[in-house]
């Protein structure tokens, strides 16, 4: 079952790793979730990551400060 962006937000601001598809998720819904990560000290790892702009991925990257691995392979 899919979670929601809010769901995934609860689970790594309580320190949870996560795995997230990024093509199902907007810039900005990852940027929380980065953010969340950031705050709580998980890693997110973001697979099909590369269908975002540069702008956006330095953007997630920005609000991760080193939690999130943006998975850029096709």
């Amino acid at each position: 079952m899919a979670k929601t962006t809010d769901q995934i937000v609860r689970i790594v601001a309580a320190g949870g790793g996560v795995i997230v598809d990024a093509a199902s998720k907007t810039s900005d819904q990852l940027a929380r979730v980065a953010a969340a990560a950031a705050a709580s000290g998980a890693t997110v790892v973001m697979k099909n990551a590369s269908g975002k702009t540069s702008d956006q991925l330095a953007r997630i990257g920005a609000a991760g400060r080193g939690r999130v691995i943006l998975d850029l392979t096709t």
